[in-house]
């Protein structure tokens, strides 16, 4: 099921379970204008698809002791693929870097980095990112507040 694939009612669908994700079937079909066993079958349909990867609870870093977050911008000595596949298998299995992006430009990677302190951070860097073969520099910027947060995506 592609992109242009989604009509209305898969949208709906969408954008209900993006606002909740712990709606009933019967609660997410009223919303969508469906009964509860099409609504099911689309919402399963969506979820074969991949356009639906998962459900999750949205938790407030702060409060779990995991105020800090940081921006760290890495580039590789070397932009080949066995370095960049080595680099992302690494930081996949690092608890601390909640999310990865390739990027274009001056840097390769842009990772935003939870952690407890500033303490927890030099810790993770010197014990761990500034160890990873191929790693050329960083720079890390410390995020001083979180204005928006979404995992919500614009389907409308």
């Amino acid at each position: 099921m592609a992109e242009r694939g989604l009509d209305a009612t898969d949208r709906r669908i969408i954008a209900a379970l993006q606002v909740e994700g712990r709606l009933t079937i019967q609660e997410l079909a009223e919303r969508c204008g469906l009964s509860p066993s099409p609504c099911l079958r689309r919402m399963r349909a969506l979820e074969a698809a991949g356009i639906i990867k998962g459900y999750a609870a949205v938790i407030d870093q702060a409060r779990v002791g995991l105020p800090v977050s940081v921006f760290a911008s890495v580039k590789l000595e070397r932009q080949r693929e066995e370095a960049l596949d080595r680099f992302e298998a690494t930081i996949a299995r690092w608890p601390e870097v909640v999310d990865c992006y390739l990027m274009t430009g001056q840097r390769d990677y842009l990772l935003r980095i939870v952690v407890r302190d500033i303490e927890a951070y030099e810790r993770f860097l010197k014990e761990k990112l500034t160890r990873l073969e191929g790693v050329a520099s960083i720079e890390s910027s410390f995020a001083l507040g979180q204005i928006k947060r979404s995992a919500a995506l614009p389907i409308a």
